[in-house]
């Protein structure tokens, strides 16, 4: 069974656009940090996949998959410190709960 780039693609962008869903449908702050990261690999999923199709002898795609998967393990620990200190000061992790108190 061979994997075409277009069917690579097509799931990419599947997990992109279900990723943009839960970030703009999703209260919980959780839910949107995860939707954030579905997001951002399937921005990896499009670097291996034309780094393996079209560049097969470099490692291109694989060096900005590793950054990337670096900035999201940061991004993940910053969101998750923020995500602490919100529920700590309005007893609530729903953003737009957190937004309401404040007002």
């Amino acid at each position: 069974m061979n994997i075409t780039l277009h069917e690579i693609l097509i799931f990419s962008a599947a997990l992109f656009f279900i990723g943009v869903y839960g970030f703009l449908t999703r209260r919980n702050m959780i839910t949107m940090l995860m939707a954030v990261e579905l997001m951002l690999n399937s921005v990896n999923i499009n670097f291996i996949a034309f780094n393996k199709y079209l560049w097969n002898h470099q490692l291109d795609g694989v060096f900005f998959t590793l950054f990337i998967i670096a900035i999201a393990a940061a991004e993940a620990a910053v969101a998750i410190a923020i995500i602490i200190h919100v529920y700590r000061h309005f007893k609530s992790i729903d953003a737009e709960d957190a937004v309401e108190l404040k007002n």
